[in-house]
This record gives structure tokens, C-alpha cells and sequence, in this order.
């Protein structure tokens, strides 16, 4: 096939892996003896890959390095919080805070223990007492029992960063919360192949096992079926070894999600979907979704997708023996037996002349693979097909913004006989994701999109409604940086997901910036749609290529936006807002549902998870959750100040076409109108 003008330019990371081959020829992993890729990436010596675009810009060429997907947030901060958690410390001890009340009465409203760290009408989801972060939420519910909540968060309350459960019975009113206690699962994915019992092989690579715990885990992700089971996903890593895996669990339906059953060792392979232990291999950013519909030919089957970073020796542009980015593709796993056993993993970004490039860069494969993807997201529809959205770098020649893609899947099969699959069709184009202008931080790891006013990591991922029993409309929004902010963008579906169109920006308020957007849609009420989002001040020359490093637009040899060097960076206060409108009639109307808080800090700086959730039960009752600091830490030597802590409420959607204008935070007529 024709090579494009950009195919001989010389594109690789801008951190190479130094490492030795794998152990083989013993049934146990020998001796790790060359650096984990975790631990590179947490400390700055591993990057994203990059392709060069030439760009016209006010008549003259430039060339720009289009960053291709990498590690999640949640998996890079659990790492690093481990080789920064010392230093973080000492610094926290040393600050003169004052609080008062660390919040340690009886039980009241909402929350069952440390009730008056509630505030605002919310309710504080995370029921333990410490001030150690929860962050990146996702929520759903039950269509069986709607008074039944099932929710999510990363979770640091043991340390290492872990996946964090919650379920509420009451509509949200009062919450339970647990940590899984999955971490005795053994990676050995020798024993993931096909047997007699199970014939779907899960694992990429089939390398020995470190037959030793998995030290973290993150992205959480819910979903309920037909008949009331509830499922949690979480990816789970070693911190010191290249051991990855995903699990996917059953909360039987009668629990409601406050029991799931647990992932045994091997050599079961119950409720895992893949296992791996290789340099080659990294499983990240999982979400799932469950048929709820009892009229639905799939009924009860449960769908998870997920990215699969590839590394190789053999990839590169050229190859130079080191390990090297290669690829990233969207994989999907089902179960037809309420996640008991797993189909085989199977790749399903797939292929799309036209409108995917470059597939062929770095691994010399076809040159239209849709391969750099990261933050899938799928939803199941009541005829039993699946559409599942991604973002996507394989853009064409001289375009240095990303994509957000689309496929849609018509699942058949039974993963106990090994005969379930996906059958995806060819991707179609959700919306554009504009990056060009996109402020970059560095938060120890080399430049990195990013809040500067809050100091924190972020990303485009899309989201997907998750109901839609009343037609075939299905929503998607993300942010980008199409405004000269972030903004929440919505594209609309009226046929399940087989064509879209974008409907605009949804957020009417400009001069903020806008992300990690949430979605769901009205289960009676059609094109009621809704969206929540952070919002944060912005920092001055925010869109300054002189003030801070601005991807695309800078000199490569910029300063990134950093706390102490530019204004306002680290400084600029927050909230949590819901928004809803009527199908692609955007911007949509909206309200404060969070107070103020301020950026998160010491050991929970830089982070506020990868995504927020929302879901929206009888009728237009509206239940977003999200993370925030306004609970203060009387104790720093434990390294945090303004602890992070997940919310919910419940409250009526917006309504109505919103009126463009400046945002502001924190202002009172923004507050009293939250409250209506």
C-alpha cells in the first residue's frame, strides 16, 4: 500500500527500555533483573510514543509529535506513590495546617462513620476514616431493584492503590464500602490456557508466572445484568515485576452488590479474564457493561474491554533491540454465564482504510489498523448488540489531533463451550478530540496533558450513555481542546451506535475548563440526556505558548505549566457539576452539585483518577459521583492535606438549552442556582 510522506520519519520512545530477554525454560519466572516498565514510566524514563505530523500553522510548516495513548493515571499513581511516599511525607509533616475536628462522631446521615465529612447535602461514599485517596469513580444501577446503587473508586486506604466497592439500597441515601479481597489471586498465566474444562485461552503471551499476589489494582468499573447480578472490574499489576491481569467478579443478585465472590488462585481461571507476566504485555483502562434487557437475545452477558499495550524488541522506527512501543489495541472478554468463565481476549479496534493510519509504524503491520487507543468504553443495547467507543491516534497525515472511534459488535456464542465472540464491524468516527493547545505539565515524568489550575493529570477518554431502553439513541462525550479550553463535547447516535454526529459542546459556560465527563440517559424518558464534569478556575496565559508548555503549539524546549513558576498553577479551585439537556440540542442546562474545594496535594498531587460517573434512575433522578479534597487531614504527617474523598447526590436532572457565558467558580448565584 502507498507509504505516506510521514512513514520514513524516525518515531520511537522518547525513553527506551533497557531490557533483558524473559526467563524461560522453567515452570517458575526466574529472577527479575532488568527494570520494571511500571516503575520506568512513574519516574519519567519511560514516555508515551510519538509519530511526527507536519503542520501548516499561519503559513509556515512546523513539526509536531502526536503522543500516542499511555499507562493510565491510576496505575501510573499507584507506582509512584511508591517511590515518592517518603519524601511526600516528610514535606506534609512540616506544614503549619490546623483542623479543628477530624470528624470522628456517631453515625448520621449518609455516611456511617466520620458523618460531618459530608457537607453540602452530599454524601461521602467511602465509609473508612482515613485520609488516604479515593479517587476515579464509576456508579450504576440495578434495573431490577433502581433503589439499588452499585459503585466504585481507586482506593488507597491499605497502601498500594486498590480497586474500592460500594453499594447503597436506599437510592444513594446512606452507602456501605469495601476493599475486594482478590489480592491473594496468583499470577501464573501458564495455567490461563485452554483445558477441558474451559477451552478459551486467557492470556496474550502464556509466559511463566511470578505465582506471587498482585501488589495493586485500578479502574474500577460497575455493571448489573437482567436479572440483578452485579459485576466489578478492576486491572491488577505487581509494582516490582511485569505481572497483569483483569479480573471481572459476580455479586449475586440477592447481595446487591455488598458480597462478590471471590477470584481463586490458580489453577482456576474463575471470573479472570486474562493474566500475563510479561515485558511485552500490559493490560490497562478496563470498563464493562451487562445486558439488562430480559427481552434481549444476550440477556445476562457481560462484556469488558480493555487496552493491551505492546512492547517488542522488534518495534520501533527502526527497531533497535530494545523493548519498544508497538501497539495498543482495544481487546474485548465475554461471559454467558455471569462471568464465571471469559471468552477468549480477542483484538476489536480493528481496521478502517481511510480513516485509520500509521497501524504499520512502529510493528510493521497494516497501515490502517486502528491500534493507539486507550480509555474504551462499552455499552450493551436491547437487541443484544454491543457498541463500544475508544480514543484514537491512527489520524491522517498532517493531522496532529486524535479521534474518538466507534464499534459496533453483534455478540453470539457461549464463553463456557469457547465459542463466544464479538463480531465487531469496521470503525466508525465518533467525534474529533482537538489537542492542539492542550496545556502539559510534568509531574516527574516528563510533559503530560493536564488541569493546570487543579495540577492534575487528565486525558480525552470518551464515555457512553449506559441505558437505553427506550430507543436506540446512544450519547458519547469527552473533552478536548477545540475552544481554546477543555470543554465537554457530546456526539449522538440514533441507530445504536452504526453512525454518529457531533452535537456540540455541552457545557455553556466558557473562561473554565471542563473535564473527565460522565453520561447516562433517561431509562423512561428517551432523549433525556445527561452529563457531569469537573470544572476548574483557569491559570493565567493559560493559552500563552510563552507562559507554558502547550502541546502542538510551543517550542519543544518549553517550561511546563509547574506550581511556583507560573501563576495560578496548583492554586485554582474546583467543582462537580451536572448538567442535562435533550438529546443533540447542546448546551445543555446545569447546576452545582459539589462545594469548592481546592487541588489535591503531598502524596495525592497530581491525581484525581481518570474518569467520574454518573447514572440516572427513575425517570430523571440524577446520581453523579466524583472525588474531591474538601475534607481537610488533621494528622499530615501522613503525607496529604486536603484529603481526596468520593460523593455522590441525588437530585433532578437539568432541563432546558443553557446560555453561553462566562463560569465562574464558587460564585453565589452559581450556588444557589445548584440548588434548585
Amino acid at each position: 500500500m502507498k507509504r505516506y510522506l510521514l512513514a520514513a520519519l524516525v518515531a520511537a520512545l522518547t525513553g527506551s527500555l533497557l531490557f533483558g530477554g524473559i526467563a524461560s525454560g522453567s515452570k517458575r519466572a526466574q529472577p527479575v533483573h532488568y527494570p520494571n516498565m511500571l516503575k520506568q514510566a512513574a519516574q519519567g524514563k519511560l514516555r508515551a510514543a510519538s509519530i511526527p505530523v507536519r503542520m501548516q500553522r499561519n503559513g509556515q510548516t512546523r513539526i509536531v509529535h502526536r503522543k500516542l495513548p499511555f499507562f493510565s493515571a491510576g496505575t501510573l499513581a499507584a507506582v509512584y506513590g511508591s517511590i515518592r511516599g517518603d519524601e511526600l511525607r516528610k514535606e506534609a509533616a512540616g506544614s503549619d495546617a490546623q483542623i479543628q475536628n477530624p470528624g470522628h462522631e456517631s453515625p448520621g446521615h449518609g455516611t456511617l462513620g466520620c458523618s460531618n465529612r459530608d457537607s453540602h447535602g452530599n454524601v461521602r461514599v467511602n465509609q473508612d476514616c482515613s485520609y488516604r485517596r479515593q479517587a476515579e469513580t464509576d456508579i450504576t444501577y440495578n434495573p431490577r431493584d433502581p433503589n439499588n446503587l452499585t459503585a466504585g473508586q481507586n482506593d488507597s486506604r491499605v497502601g498500594f492503590n486498590q480497586c474500592g466497592i460500594d453499594w447503597s439500597t436506599d437510592d444513594g441515601s446512606h452507602w456501605g464500602d469495601m476493599l475486594p479481597p482478590f489480592r491473594q489471586r496468583l499470577n501464573a498465566p501458564e495455567f490461563m490456557g485452554p483445558s477441558a474444562d474451559n477451552p478459551n485461552n486467557n492470556t496474550i503471551q502464556g509466559s511463566p508466572g511470578t505465582f506471587h499476589t498482585y501488589d495493586a489494582g485500578s479502574d474500577p468499573a460497575n455493571a448489573v445484568d437482567a436479572f440483578g447480578r452485579a459485576y466489578f472490574s478492576c486491572v491488577v499489576f505487581d509494582v516490582a515485576t511485569f505481572a497483569s491481569g483483569l479480573y471481572v467478579t459476580q455479586s449475586p443478585a440477592p447481595a446487591g452488590g455488598s458480597f462478590y465472590y471471590n477470584v481463586p488462585s490458580p489453577p482456576s481461571k474463575l471470573f479472570m479474564v486474562v493474566e500475563d507476566n510479561s515485558v511485552e504485555i500490559f493490560h490497562d483502562k478496563n470498563m464493562i457493561t451487562a445486558d439488562r434487557y430480559r427481552s434481549s437475545p444476550n440477556a445476562g452477558n457481560v462484556y469488558v474491554t480493555w487496552t493491551v499495550f505492546r512492547f517488542s524488541p522488534n518495534c520501533g522506527a527502526p527497531p533497535n533491540g530494545d523493548e519498544n512501543f508497538c501497539e495498543s489495541p482495544i481487546f474485548g472478554s465475554m461471559s454467558t454465564d455471569g462471568g464465571q468463565t471469559w471468552s477468549t481476549p480477542e483484538e476489536i479496534s480493528g481496521n478502517a482504510p481511510g480513516l485509520c493510519f500509521f497501524g504499520d509504524f512502529f510493528n510493521g503491520g497494516d497501515p490502517n489498523d486502528c491500534n493507539f487507543d486507550q480509555g474504551s468504553s462499552p455499552v450493551a443495547l436491547p437487541n443484544g448488540d454491543v457498541e463500544v467507543i475508544f480514543n484514537n491516534g491512527n489520524t491522517a497525515p498532517g493531522n496532529p489531533n486524535a479521534q474518538q472511534l466507534g464499534v459496533h459488535c453483534h455478540p453470539s456464542g457461549s464463553s463456557p463451550a469457547g465459542t463466544a465472540h464479538f463480531n465487531c464491524m469496521t470503525p466508525t468516527r465518533v467525534g474529533a478530540d482537538v489537542v492542539i493547545g492542550e496545556p502539559q505539565c510534568n509531574f516527574g515524568r516528563g510533559p503530560e496533558e493536564c488541569i493546570p489550575g487543579a495540577y492534575i493529570r487528565t486525558n480525552d477518554f470518551p464515555r457512553i450513555t449506559k441505558d437505553n431502553t427506550q430507543n436506540n439513541h446512544v450519547y458519547a462525550v469527552w473533552q478536548d481542546y477545540r475552544n481554546g479550553e477543555y470543554d465537554t463535547q457530546l456526539s449522538q447516535s440514533t441507530d445504536g451506535g452504526l453512525t454518529w454526529h457531533e452535537a456540540g459542546t455541552v457545557n455553556p459556560d466558557r473562561d473554565l475548563d471542563h473535564y473527565f465527563p460522565a453520561t447516562d440517559q433517561s431509562p423512561q424518558h428517551g432523549d433525556r440526556n445527561g452529563a457531569s464534569y469537573y470544572r476548574t478556575g483557569r491559570v493565567p496565559g493559560e493559552n500563552d505558548p510563552t507562559v507554558g508548555c502547550l502541546f502542538g503549539l510551543s517550542p519543544p524546549d518549553c517550561t511546563p505549566f509547574t506550581p511556583g513558576v507560573q501563576p495560578g498553577v496548583g492554586e485554582e479551585d474546583s467543582d462537580y457539576v451536572l448538567a442535562g439537556g435533550r438529546g443533540d440540542n447542546t448546551p445543555y442546562n446545569f447546576r452545582v452539585v459539589s462545594p469548592v474545594f481546592a487541588p489535591p496535594d503531598g502524596v495525592q498531587s497530581g491525581f484525581n483518577g481518570d474518569y467520574s460517573g454518573l447514572t440516572l434512575n427513575h425517570g430523571v433522578v440524577a446520581h453523579p459521583i466524583w472525588s474531591d479534597t474538601r475534607n481537610m487531614n488533621p494528622f499530615p504527617l501522613n503525607g496529604v492535606v486536603h484529603d481526596e474523598d468520593a460523593f455522590t447526590d441525588k437530585l433532578g436532572l437539568p432541563d432546558g438549552h443553557g446560555h453561553l457565558g462566562r463560569g465562574s467558580i464558587g460564585k453565589s448565584s452559581t450556588r444557589r442556582a445548584s440548588r434548585k
